[in-house]
Parts: C-alpha cells; structure tokens; sequence
C-alpha cells in the first residue's frame, strides 16, 4: 500500500515508518522542514510537506494514498485543548480526502478514553464520551465522519531511555523542584509500553483495516506512581516523597491535572486481533537507564 504516515518524522512515527517500508509499503511521510524531509528520504520514504496548521495539506497527502495512518499531534500541553481541536480540523481534512473509499483510516488516540470509571482497566471496546479529557475530540471526530473507513490505535505511556510520554515533563519538574514526589500512597496507575511495541500495533492496524476497530498498544496495564517515582529517584539522584493532594498543584503546576490520575489499560483484544505480543523493556527497566 501506499501510505500517509503523518508524524512520520515524530518520536512513534519514526519507529513506524522503517516497519512499514520492511514490510514493503511505499511511505508518503509528511514534513514542514527541510531537516525532517531528508530525514524521511535517508530513511526510504517520499516527502509530502505540510504542516498541522494547514489541514488542507494534510487533506491533499491524503488524496494520493491507498491508506493514512494519522499519528501527528501537538504535545503542546499548555495549549492541549486548542491543540486537541487542531487535531478535529486535520482529522476532518483527511476524511474528506478518503470519503467514498474503503482506504484505512488510523487515527492515534488515549487509552485511558475507554475506562468507564475512573481508576477502572481501559477497554478497547469502549469509548468515554463524557470524559473531560479533550482528546476524545479525536475519536468522536473519527466516529462522525461518514462513509470513511476508520480505525483507532490508543497508546498509553509511550516510552525508551530518551522519552516516556507525560513522564518526560515530570521528570524536567522533579529536576527543578530537586526532588521527585508523588500524591499520596503512590497507587495510582499508568499503562505503559515500549515505543517499538506501539509501532507495531499501528502497522498491523492499517494492514488489517478493520472500520470502527479500536486497539490498546500495551504492554504493561499499570505501573504505580510510587515504583516510577523510585526509578527515577534513583536515575536522578533525587529524594523521593509523597505528598498530600492538596500540595499537587503546587508542585506540578501544569502538570497537576495529570500527577494523581488513575489510569490502567488492557490490551487483551488488540493482541488477540492482531496478533500483537509486547517484546520490549518495561516502563521501569527504561527510567532506570534514562539518556539524561
């Protein structure tokens, strides 16, 4: 096939494309620098530029592909919830390029989107519609676009040595408050998996191109606060201390709305549908080795 892999360039997207190009599809990877598209070309794809703020670029990548994988988001939390409705008017843009077709549509999302209460196991077979994190624009975006074959790939905390999702920002707040803290028994869960693993999931999911399919790229179903807070206590040569909830948004800030979240996740349907098993390092065994 011939695919649209947006993001390509990206911290997941550069770990999807060589999987798609060894699996002998053309890559049409979007970039909006000149850096990013020789990185594209040294790694066997073709350019297609743009950018997330012209969804009409997004739209036209779209036109010449056989299928999309749509995994380029602003990670601009200071600006989420407008970045979450970028994401709307690009996801609509690629839509209406792919309306009338039965070519694959992946849109990348959030897993804790399918837990039906807080601090419940996430579920590929749910999607939270009322929950009041604003990347559900994403998925509800993807369900109303009309005749166009779309499928959902969740990722948890996405993680190697160099990155680990929200945990990466955490770490640069523990540096500055020179300790590393976590809200109160420390139980509270991230899903987690190594960022080869979640590549392979988008690339069975655009092979397998399955309409209205969501799937868990999971390895792990929930690591506690308190063990992530430990690893990188001990790779930062930090002390490690909980405190109380009513001390989190001082000590986070922004970050606050994140710290005391509870959010596991299976992956029990994705890996039975795709034939998907996790093979890399845990969240853990990658704080305890961080490139800092």
């Amino acid at each position: 096939m011939r695919i649209f892999l947006t993001g390509a360039t990206g911290f997941v997207g550069s770990h999807i494309l060589p999987l798609l190009v060894e699996a002998g599809h053309h890559v049409l990877g979007l970039s909006r620098s000149e850096a990013g598209a020789n990185q594209l070309a040294a790694a066997g794809a073709e350019v297609h530029r743009g950018d997330l703020e012209d969804p009409s670029t997004l739209r036209s990548g779209a036109e010449r592909a056989d299928a999309v994988i749509h995994c380029a988001f602003d990670h601009d939390f200071s600006r989420f919830v407008a970045n979450c409705e970028k994401d709307r008017r690009n996801i609509e843009a690629i839509g209406a390029a792919l309306a009338g077709s039965k070519r694959p549509f992946v849109i990348t999302s959030g897993t804790g989107l399918g837990s039906r209460t807080p601090g419940a196991l996430a579920t590929e077979d749910y999607f939270d519609a009322a929950n009041p994190n604003p990347r559900k624009i994403s998925e509800q975006t993807g369900d109303a676009l009309r005749d166009v074959n779309v499928s959902y790939v969740r990722l948890p905390q996405v993680h190697d040595t160099r990155k680990q999702g929200l945990i990466t920002p955490l770490i640069e707040i523990y540096r500055a408050n020179g300790r590393v803290a976590y809200v109160g028994d420390g139980k509270r869960r991230f899903a987690a998996a190594h960022v080869t693993d979640a590549a392979r999931v988008f690339k069975l999911a655009v092979e397998r191109g399955e309409p209205g399919a969501r799937y868990h790229a999971v390895a792990e179903e929930g690591v506690a606060m308190r063990e992530i807070a430990e690893a990188l206590g001990r790779a930062l040569r930090l002390p490690v201390t909980s405190i109380p909830a009513t001390e989190a948004a001082g000590f986070f800030g922004w970050m606050a709305m994140f710290a005391d979240l509870d959010y596991p996740a299976s992956s029990e349907v994705t890996r039975h549908k795709l034939n998907w098993t996790p093979t890399g390092p845990s969240l853990l065994a990658d704080l305890e080795h961080l490139a800092t």
